[in-house]
């Protein structure tokens, strides 16, 4: 193995290391909001794995944010009130809605970034809309399956208190998603971008 090889390997592992380390932090200070949901910033570090490592780095830090995401429903790495009031459904369907859609939106995030980054865009614009993407693709997958998997249940038709699906779903990430998006389009596009002028990406 070459010497530039190793060095590339063992800087992406560190890299990989440090992102599940700060989806840890911030799954302990995610900000709660009504309906049992909150803002979380987790998708940064996902958006980040993603344009650093292509798809294996996003699918793998997006599953880290699932997982952390999934344990919350227990009361572990911080809390769910509406994981834990759903889990006792369906485990299964819970660990679906909260980890598989995590690992797509890794996946997606790093073919944005590659088409916006084999079309020739700037570095800095290209981090920025990945950012963005990852934010509006965990939204758009969370509450998505969120409603699939368990809109039958006495809980979710209790929040949906008698409007339509589309009416909950701005009601209850209106602001969130927002927030979630353009704080995640802003700090991935100046995080990706100083790690490709620092050449560790």
């Amino acid at each position: 193995m070459k010497i530039n090889d190793r060095r590339g390997k063992v800087v992406k592992l560190t890299l990989l290391a440090m992102l599940a380390a700060i989806l840890v932090v911030l799954g302990l200070v995610n900000i709660p909001q009504p309906a049992g949901l909150s803002i979380t910033f987790n998708m940064i570090p996902v958006a980040i794995a993603a344009i650093a490592m292509g798809m294996p780095g996003g699918a793998i830090i997006g599953g880290a944010f699932g997982l952390i995401s999934f344990l919350q429903c227990f009361g572990l790495i911080g809390f769910s009130a509406m994981g834990a009031a759903l889990v006792s459904v369906s485990p299964v369907l819970m660990f679906i809605q909260r980890f598989c859609s995590r690992v797509l939106v890794g996946i997606l995030a790093a073919l944005v970034f590659r088409a916006l980054d084999r079309r020739g865009v700037k570095t800095q614009v290209s981090c920025t809309v990945t950012g963005f993407a990852a934010a509006f693709f965990n939204t758009l997958f969370f509450m998505t399956l969120l409603v699939l998997l368990f809109g039958h249940t006495e809980y979710m038709r209790n929040l949906m208190a008698g409007r339509g699906v589309l009416a909950f779903i701005i009601a209850s990430v209106g602001i969130n998603a927002v927030v979630e998006m353009i704080v995640a389009a802003v700090v991935t596009g100046a995080v990706g971008t100083a790690l490709k002028k620092s050449h560790l990406i």
